[in-house]
Formats: structure tokens, sequence, C-alpha cells
């Protein structure tokens, strides 16, 4: 696939159509962001080169026919590693502990990823948080790159600087990482609980083996040419600051690329799921799911499932388990007990038709920036049980901003009870207290819906893309 040369007297960035390949991390969290932006840029009349493994290709959703021909999918072969199970290519096919062996695979697509872009040339890669490896290809090959963060810039920001106009992270002890870094310089109370370090401190940290995730988004934080992140100005224009001052190098906000509606209305699943809701009141109903990839642990389903019973609430539960022996179980009775007030769903369930139903009040949730996006898109407010990663740092950043209310739990293991559960549930969704999260919903609706809003971020981003492109060429 060649790309299209741009001579230099071209009148505006409009008519300069860029070649713009993709390269996200192999899980399902941050390939749909990618592809849901890549869907924005062939809309504008941009080629695409989407770039992973085959089986996670086959398994994308499928593409509008207007923009089949121009998003086109590279498939990668990825590597066999005997700690891998045979064709886990996602996170989602492998239990958490095997996350490194999967990176491990990822990196041996270097030479691969080398020879597509040898050959193709694109005008620029956006690239993600893992191939930390893949600017110096670029740039030997005259590529420009944007690291594409499909998370917040308050995270990000907690990450720690490369620019040394800014104070360098100096942070050693799991607890050095539950306080607002020194580099923020107004009032935060983003950082991790000491539980939610302790679970995640050999990411932090690696060893020989393994090289650890936040070096991974120092080197991509350092090597690129361009930050982009799933966010706005509107939301949080204190942290997109910031994060420019930290790495010394521009930042743009490519906007909240809220969720694109399905038409499925005939689908027979959809069909009794709406039954049901339509026959609870209005702003009543609990809608319980932890995304695609988080797995409950039997203690967590319990408490949640008790929490669920003591509420009073009408509730949907889309409870993803494990398979076989190590599958988790619901109190005994507890699908009896609840009969017609609760439905509990082990298969996929369609979020977004749920979250649109009127009947919704409230999304407990494990604060996954995706599914955040698509509550606030219809003003539903959130209690917030982060599980893993950036989660817990999202929570703080959402509660201070009033969006989602966490749910307490204790500090040094992070166990929570089922009237925690109960009584943060009816706080948010009926009492007086609980009123701030439901307006603040509400408040943000038209922001986080808003196409044209969307559509003036894209084409902002193009403009910098199509600008600097031409500067090159000159």
């Amino acid at each position: 696939m060649e790309s299209i040369t741009v001579h230099p007297t071209m009148p505006n960035n409009k008519d300069h159509k860029l070649h713009i390949a993709m390269f996200p991390w192999l899980a399902f969290g941050h390939m749909i962001p990618y592809l849901e932006l890549a869907k924005l840029i062939a809309g504008k009349g941009h080629r695409i080169s989407f770039i992973s493994t085959p089986r996670n290709i086959d398994r994308l959703p499928p593409l509008p026919p207007n923009l089949s021909t121009l998003i086109t999918f590279v498939k990668l072969p990825l590597p066999q590693n005997a700690n891998l199970p045979e064709g886990a290519e996602a996170t989602s096919d492998i239990p958490e502990d095997e996350g490194p062996y999967l990176k491990i695979a990822y990196d041996s697509l270097h030479q691969p990823i080398t020879q597509f872009l040898t050959s193709s040339k694109p005008d620029w890669i956006l690239f993600d948080f893992a191939p930390y490896w893949l600017p110096e290809i670029a740039q030997n090959l005259g590529i420009p790159t944007a690291f594409y963060s499909i998370v917040l810039a308050a995270p990000l920001a907690f990450l720690g600087p490369t620019s040394p106009e800014v104070p360098p992270d100096d942070r050693k002890l799991p607890e050095d990482y539950t306080v607002p870094p020194k580099w923020v310089p107004f009032p935060a109370t983003v950082s991790w609980r000491l539980f939610e370090v302790l679970r995640l401190y050999n990411q932090i940290s690696g060893d020989e083996k393994n090289v650890s995730v936040l070096h991974r988004f120092m080197e991509a934080f350092r090597g690129c040419d361009l930050i982009v992140v799933r966010s706005s100005t509107e939301f949080e224009p204190e942290w997109l600051n910031l994060l420019e001052v930290m790495h010394g190098k521009p930042v743009l906000p490519v906007g909240l690329l809220p969720p694109t509606p399905q038409d499925d209305d005939e689908n027979v699943m959809w069909r009794s799921i709406k039954d049901w809701l339509d026959r609870q009141s209005k702003n009543t109903v609990v809608y319980v799911a932890f995304g695609t990839e988080a797995m409950l642990s039997q203690e967590e389903v319990i408490e949640i499932a008790l929490g669920l019973e003591k509420s009073g609430l009408p509730f949907f539960w889309v409870l993803r388990t494990k398979q076989g022996s190590d599958a988790v179980k619901l109190p005994e009775g507890f699908e009896e007990r609840n009969e017609g007030r609760g439905v509990v769903c082990r298969s996929w369930a369609p979020q977004l038709k749920i979250l649109a139903h009127d009947s919704v009040g409230v999304f407990l949730s494990h604060s996954g920036w995706s599914s955040v996006v698509e509550a606030l898109t219809f003003g539903r407010p959130l209690v917030l049980l982060p599980m893993s990663n950036d989660q817990g740092l999202n929570a703080r950043h959402f509660g201070e901003k009033k969006v989602g209310y966490e749910l307490p739990r204790d500090e040094r293991d992070g166990s929570f009870t089922g009237e925690a559960v109960a009584e943060s549930l009816r706080m948010v969704i009926e009492k007086e207290e609980g009123r701030v999260y439901r307006n603040k919903g509400k408040e943000l609706k038209p922001l986080f819906g808003d196409r044209k809003r969307q559509d003036l971020y894209v084409d902002r981003f193009l403009d910098y893309l199509a600008t600097h492109q031409r500067r090159r060429l000159i």
C-alpha cells in the first residue's frame, strides 16, 4: 500500500488525505477505542491501516459498509509463547497473571511491524503504551509518531514526567503512590489506595525478565512526536495542560469518543431485556457490569449479591465468571429470592441499550473510562468499584468531579461489605446527599453525547497531523 504524496502548495489541509497506521495494545478495551477513532478519521476520507493479530481482528465488530474501503486490517501473526494458552491473542484470553507473557509475545512483533512500515510508509503511526520500542523504528523510517492514550490525562499525569523542567519521579515505596505526586500544582486526590498499589507493584517495578508497564509508558512519552488523549478540554483542562508541561511536547485531546448506537432492535435477547426494563419504574434500576476482563473473586460476588438484595432496588447484573472448577457461585437461593426484581445475565449484554433505557437509575461499574463515557452519554450517575490498572486513579478523578461515588473499602486489602454496596446504591439513586451525582450526570449528558463537538475534535486533530506532514515535505 502506498501513501499519498502531498504537494506543499496544496490549498488547505482538508484536501490532504492522510494514510494513518494504528497499533493498539492486545486488549479489547484498547482496540475498540482505537477502532472508534479510526472510523471517525476514515469518515473524513483518510486511509487507516489498523494493525493487530489475526484472531483479534476477526473478533472486532464489523465496519460500516461506507468505511470498508478506507480501513484496512493488517494481520500480524503473534509469535508463539510457551507460557500462553494456544490461540491466546488478547488479555481477555488469559488470567491477569499471564499478562507479562502476552507483552513478551507482543514485543516479538518488532520485526514484522518494521517490515510493514518500511513497505507502506504511512504519514503517521498512532501507537499504544505497550510498544515502547516503536518510536525508534518509525524515526529511522522518517515516520512521525503519536502516542494515542485511551487513558485519561489525570491518571497519565500521575505516572510521572519526562521533561527535565519538571522535578523527577523519586517514588520508591508502595506508600509513595498513595498521595498525589509533587508535580501536580493544584489540589487533587488522584492517587492509588494502598491495596491498589500492592496489587500493581510488579507492573510498576518490573524485573529482569519483564519490562514494567510504567517503563513502557515513560518510553512512549519520551519517544513520540505528539501525545493524543481520549479526553476533552471541557472535562479535564487542568490535567491536559499539566501533561504538556510534564513532557514538553504537544498534547491533543481527541474527544470523548461516545459509542456509536447499534441498530439491532429486533435482536431476540434485547427484546426480552427491554420487556423486563419496561416493567420497572423510571430511574430505579441498578445496572451492574465490570467490563469484558475484570473477574470478580468469590468473596466480591457474594458481597455484591448481598448488597443488591439488601438495597431492595431492581437490578440487572451482567456477571462474567471463569468456567469450570474455578467458577464463582452466587449465594444459595439468591436468584430464586430475587426473581422478578433482579436479573443475572451470564452472557454478553447490549450495554448501550440498557444504559439508554429510562428505568436505569445508577451504574455500578469498575470505573473503566469507556464504561463511564457510555454511562455519561445517557446522563447516568455511577457507583464506582475499581478493580485494576488505571481504574482506581479514574475513581478518584471521577469522585472529585462528582460523576461517581466510590464504594467504601478496606484500605489494605480492598475488601468491602454487602451493607456498603446497599448503602452506596440507595444513596446515589434515592437520597438527598446523592442528588449531586444525579445532577452531575444530567449536566454532563450534553457534553458526552455531543457528536458535533466530537467531530470538531477529530477535525482539529487531523488538521494538526496534516500541517505537521506538510511542513516535513516543504
